[in-house]
């Protein structure tokens, strides 16, 4: 016994860095932490529990004669302050980190087994795609692990971390997973590389540019969240699960806090200009009115007009949404429309209540936006918010038009409770378009019609750019003081712990893709 004891300890020795030195010392030459390091500083010290340490691959006919063990791919589960997580990380000290049959089966034993126990799955991903030499094997394992991504959709959290390159068919696993975390300098995700990009439409591009960070953060809205580090990514990773449950069966965690659920935010009084056509910054609302000035903003680069991110009140976990004055007046677009809809679905799927900031002038209108889909997109939104049976809760700020009113959370699409500021404008539209459109004969025979213009604005702004009409028919539940929009949405949220809310039974809806 002793001898194979000895045997099994030279075996995990081995596979504890199956790579060779050369790769090793070129993975931290870039800056980049090894598989086995990621895992060691994301999970809880002493947590980690390793599957499938000693799998090898068995393409004996590939024409590959190293069989290092792990095949590539760390996998096994640990814990985050105390709850349960399943982690893969990708090697690539190994084959460059490819996927061949062996490494997707671990992944799909791990998926499975997350599914199964209800815990959300870490991936790590840093590779090159798929294991070239194992062909269609490879492209098949893919498959496996894109099915099982679906299956865990809404029911288990799916976090993907990009620590290298992830390019081809490897992007699609984290595509269908909730958050996409990038690295930046040293991620880069996209289907085609910049050669071939090059080589079909003579476009040239660099890597960075293509499929770097920054570029998916901003342009492609495809990476939620990015970091200047590996170590500072891996915190963020840490960091969000604190709002997340393990599953879709159970509550977000509370945390106790020490912010007073009954503090006053006079600051909010000052805070709105003067002028409904000055801007201010939401973020400074929100910051405001959470736990401790503490929101973890989602897609903070990607379509500015709208702020979406997890924030606490009382300790427990709310997902907020608010249109920002700063960028655009805060108008609803094709890509704020995506980014707020995807937000809303995750949120119902885990659990997370709803808070809305209102202040929406409508639509964003142009050629570019019709032809592009505006009004597809924006029922997206409209699906999500309609679809969504967590605690909703609308705080209207200042302006509230149109169909852009509708879709942010309104009562009419069920919104629990409603609220308005004073300063809150709820129309159909503008006072200067309304009277454009009321008035324009009269406009048009008038002596003076800018005189005329001036005093019909002033009369409509009086009798409908305000809160009351709409509070008279009960369209807000209450007319409030800024000053106290934190204590209102603690209360309520409190309310509204014990709702129960199901939709009607069938395979699933039909979202406007």
């Amino acid at each position: 016994m002793r001898e194979r004891l000895d045997d099994l300890a030279v075996r995990k020795q081995e596979a504890l860095q199956p790579g060779s030195q050369r790769s090793v010392d070129r993975q931290h030459a870039k800056g980049k932490m090894l598989a086995r390091e990621r895992i060691e500083y994301l999970l809880d010290p002493g947590s980690f529990q390793e599957l499938d340490m000693l799998a090898r691959h068995r393409a004996f006919t590939s024409g590959i004669e190293e069989r290092p063990y792990t095949d590539g791919v760390i996998t096994g589960w640990g814990t985050i302050e105390g709850r349960k997580v399943f982690v893969f990380s990708q090697d690539f000290t190994v084959f460059g980190g490819a996927l061949g049959e062996v490494f997707a089966e671990k992944i799909h034993k791990l998926m499975d087994l997350a599914l199964k126990v209800g815990a959300p799955l870490i991936g790590l991903n840093d590779g090159a795609g798929a294991r070239i030499q194992e062909g269609v094997v490879s492209l098949a394992s893919y498959g496996g692990i894109f099915y099982r991504n679906v299956l865990a959709s809404g029911v288990t959290p799916q976090i993907s971390v990009i620590m290298g390159p992830c390019a081809g068919g490897a992007v699609y696993s984290p595509a269908m997973t909730d958050f996409i975390f990038m690295v930046d300098q040293t991620s880069h995700m996209f289907i085609t590389g910049p050669d071939v990009v090059k080589t079909v439409t003579g476009e040239e591009v660099t890597l960075e540019e293509l499929g770097g960070a920054r570029s998916h953060a901003s342009k492609s809205g495809v990476s939620t969240f990015v970091a200047p580090d590996e170590k500072a990514v891996l915190d963020d990773v840490r960091y969000l699960l604190s709002f997340l449950p393990s599953n879709n069966l159970e509550m977000p965690p509370h945390l106790p806090s020490g912010d007073d659920p009954q503090r006053l935010c006079p600051e909010l009084v000052d805070l709105m200009p003067p002028s409904p056509n000055q801007p201010y910054d939401m973020k400074k609302v929100i910051a405001a009115v959470v736990d401790d000035g503490d929101f973890f903003e989602y897609f903070p680069s990607w379509a500015p007009s709208i702020t979406c991110g997890f924030a606490r009140l009382d300790g427990h976990p709310v997902g907020i949404v608010g249109n920002q004055p700063m960028m655009y007046a805060g108008v609803l677009d094709i890509e704020s429309s995506e980014k707020a809809a995807r937000f809303v679905r995750t949120c119902d799927a885990f659990n997370i209540p709803l808070v809305t900031f209102v202040d929406v002038p409508g639509f964003l209108p142009g050629v570019d936006q019709e032809y592009g889909g505006i009004i597809r997109h924006g029922a997206k939104l409209l699906y999500a918010y309609c679809e969504a049976t967590v605690p909703r809760i609308q705080i209207i700020t200042r302006k509230a038009y149109g169909g852009a009113y509708v879709v942010m959370n309104s009562k009419s699409i069920g919104a629990d409770l409603a609220y308005a500021w004073p300063s809150a404008e709820l129309a159909v539209m503008g006072p200067q378009g309304a009277v454009e459109i009321l008035y324009r004969r009269e406009i048009g025979e008038a002596e003076d019609p800018i005189a005329l213009r001036n005093e019909l604005v002033e009369d409509y702004t009086e009798r409908f750019a305000n809160p009351y009409n709409a509070a008279e028919r009960g369209f807000v539940d209450d007319v409030i003081d800024p000053a106290e929009t934190r204590i209102k949405l603690i209360e309520g949220l409190e309310l509204l712990r014990t709702k129960r809310e199901e939709l009607p039974k069938r395979k699933h809806g039909n979202i406007p893709l």
